[in-house]
């Protein structure tokens, strides 16, 4: 794209990330404008001339909408595309012809960035056409996968705590401003907080059930659970929350998975443990007769489950991706980024448990490296070293305009309708 560009930044990660990267787009010349929705807000973003918006809800289209037309706004720029504020605005800017930008964390964890024209997961446009994936596997070449980061526990603790105790204390400066976020931030510190205490016994605990599960000698499938808040299960699934989906797989299992198969549940390592699924798993399997035959692991690696699993189930977690790249049959409940054909089971689920079918290789090889070139940025908010390359890596993305390049934007998102079909509300 030629010409001057005007950049309007909404909520980005917390993090640098946003005003660095504005930073760049401004030194090549172009216009960084940003509307602040919180005092969270203003901490993370380190420009000046940011716009405040201090109103209801109801008033935000009309404000964002007119400030983009007043600006000569070109791009939108926003971390999360299915909050609220960040759904609103993109509808106005779409409206307007104005290109949508959405990041996210990355779907190759954990050193990698998710930057996509539009949208991402269900309203992503990345294929999902075997064919087409290996045809931008092959224009990308080969990519270097291999990990380069340590994540900090304190530049992903710290900067969450001071936002949204920001928030809680100075909530008076935006009075109508609405979370993301399911729980209340104090309350949801207070959990994690009392959790953190005691993980080193539930990992031991986790990593015994593994093995136990291998001496077996029996099959087993796992089943990652995730976070109540994650807009996965809210908007791109027809669930609302894990138990519904629990109870349908519960269910399934109960009537077609053999007999001496077993289901592992396992936690998800954020649970701040508000839904105390260590009492709700035990109670919805005694209801579908699995009193028996579902373990709830509560600690402990993935990895280690998914080492001589027979399979994994997933509402759309970016567990099922790990899970075949490491060889392991995935049945998705919901169309998820990596649910191809030819990698994740297509079968109806009642069919799954009893004959999975393994991904192929070579074609979830080939769909890492178009991910990884396409729209994926090698780089992570959770290390100063990743963050230097995220800021460089997602800025020359905007800048160069090779956001979804080498065909890896079709419309409309191909997993939009599906997932409609289902249910989700999108």
């Amino acid at each position: 794209m030629d010409g001057k560009r005007t950049f309007l930044f909404l909520q980005g990660p917390l993090s640098p990330l946003f005003s660095r990267i504005g930073d760049r787009l401004a030194a090549a010349g172009h216009r960084v404008l940003r509307v602040n929705l919180s005092i969270g807000d203003r901490f993370h973003w380190r420009r000046a001339g940011a716009a405040d918006f201090r109103g209801r809800i109801e008033s935000w289209p009309d404000f964002v909408d007119d400030l983009m037309a007043r600006e000569g706004v070109t791009d939108l720029i926003l971390h999360g595309d299915r909050r609220i504020y960040h759904r609103l605005a993109a509808e106005a800017a779409r409206a307007r012809g104005i290109r949508v930008i959405a990041t996210e964390l990355g779907y190759l964890r954990p050193d990698w960035m998710t930057i996509e024209r539009d949208a991402t997961s269900t309203g992503s446009h990345f294929p999902d056409d075997p064919e087409v994936i290996r045809r931008i596997a092959a224009a990308v070449g080969p990519m270097d996968l291999a990990p380069r980061f340590h994540s900090s526990f304190w530049l992903v603790a710290a900067p969450d705590v001071a936002y949204n105790l920001a928030n809680v204390v100075l909530w008076f400066l935006y009075p109508h401003y609405r979370r993301h976020t399911i729980y209340h931030p104090v309350i949801e510190y207070i959990a994690a907080g009392w959790r953190l205490a005691g993980k080193r016994r539930r990992d031991r605990a986790g990593r015994a059930l593994a093995e136990r599960l291998r001496r077996s000698g029996a099959p087993w499938f796992v089943l990652p659970m995730q976070l109540e808040g994650d807009f996965q299960l809210r908007d791109h699934s027809p669930y609302g929350g894990m138990e519904p989906a629990l109870q349908t797989v519960f269910r399934s299992f109960a009537a077609h998975a053999p007999r001496d198969c077993r289901l592992v549940v396992k936690a998800h390592p954020l649970d701040a443990g508000l839904e105390h699924w260590t009492r709700v798993v035990p109670r919805l399997a005694r209801a579908a007769g699995l009193a028996d035959r579902v373990d709830y692991a509560d600690g402990g690696g993935l990895d280690d489950l998914m080492t001589g699993a027979a399979g994994m189930v997933t509402v759309n977690s970016s567990a099922g991706l790990e899970a075949l790249r490491a060889g392991v049959p995935v049945k998705a409940l919901c169309p998820a980024i990596f649910d191809v054909r030819g990698m994740t089971d297509e079968r109806p689920l009642d069919d799954f448990w009893h004959s999975p079918t393994p991904p192929d290789p070579a074609l979830v090889s080939a769909f890492v490296t178009a991910l990884a070139g396409t729209v994926q940025a090698r780089g992570t908010i959770h290390s100063r070293a990743g963050l230097e390359e995220a800021v460089a890596t997602m800025s020359a993305r905007i800048l160069e305009d090779r956001l979804n390049d080498h065909g890896a934007f079709v419309d409309p998102p191909p997993r939009l309708a599906r997932a409609r079909d289902l249910g989700a509300p999108l």
